[in-house]
């Protein structure tokens, strides 16, 4: 089915700063506490978290490491994810790891009756199916190919193929709703758009995803879009 050129989102404002300003709408609670968000600014995983808390209009302040320093070895941070990987989002006294975990967090404490959250059990299960997805196949076929790229190292083929695999997959549901999972934009939405809109530069052409690329025009058009860098 064609999808309309944009989409709104009841939940969305406008914002679109990294030290956004505007207030929760009224479905959102209070925010715990200062919102930060520890950061790679060129993470397609912190960006996803950087979408939702712009497109749900809350205040957040970033925090950007430097991970070719070791910034995320620093004892002060290995507190916060012993993992020692971004994003980290510090809520009051809440510090939560892992941006799909940290999308489903802010979704249902400061949007609980908003589109963003599945709405019925054959979405909350297909919401979770695209969740693995984007670390199943669009880690290796588009992210790592990207990074890969940007740091001068040769691609692999391979992983191309694994990109390509799961575009099709995308451009067929997409045939079918104008978003993963429905005819509006949910979390798993944000999950992938971020290292699906810069695959190319790891080499995974998007020329043959038409469905796809209105796909990603439509995320673009969300109020409180921000944009993913390419610059590590």
């Amino acid at each position: 089915m064609n999808a309309p050129a944009a989409t709104s989102i009841p939940t969305a404002n406008s914002t679109a700063d990294s030290t956004a300003t505007s207030t929760p709408t009224s479905t959102a609670s209070r925010a715990a506490g200062p919102i930060r968000l520890h950061r790679l600014a060129a993470s397609g995983h912190c960006h996803r978290v950087e979408l939702l808390l712009s497109m749900l209009g809350l205040p957040y302040e970033v925090i950007d490491l430097d991970l070719r320093r070791g910034d995320q070895h620093l004892p002060d941070f290995l507190t916060l994810n012993p993992l020692a990987q971004v994003p980290v989002l510090e809520d009051g006294d809440e510090a939560l790891p892992e941006s799909n975990a940290i999308l489903v967090y802010l979704a249902t404490r400061y949007a609980p009756e908003s589109g963003w959250l599945p709405r019925d059990a054959s979405e909350a299960a297909w919401q979770e199916r695209w969740f693995s997805l984007s670390v199943s196949l669009l880690g290796p076929g588009a992210a790592s190919p990207r990074y890969r790229a940007l740091t001068g190292q040769p691609v692999n083929a391979a992983s191309q193929a694994i990109g390509h695999r799961l575009f099709a997959l995308m451009e067929a549901q997409f045939a079918r709703s104008a978003f993963l999972i429905a005819d509006r934009p949910t979390l798993a939405d944000l999950a992938f758009y971020g290292y699906t809109s810069q695959a190319p530069i790891g080499g995974v052409s998007l020329e043959t995803y038409p469905q796809l690329r209105s796909w990603l025009a439509r995320i673009e058009a969300l109020p409180g879009f921000v944009p993913l860098t390419d610059q590590l």
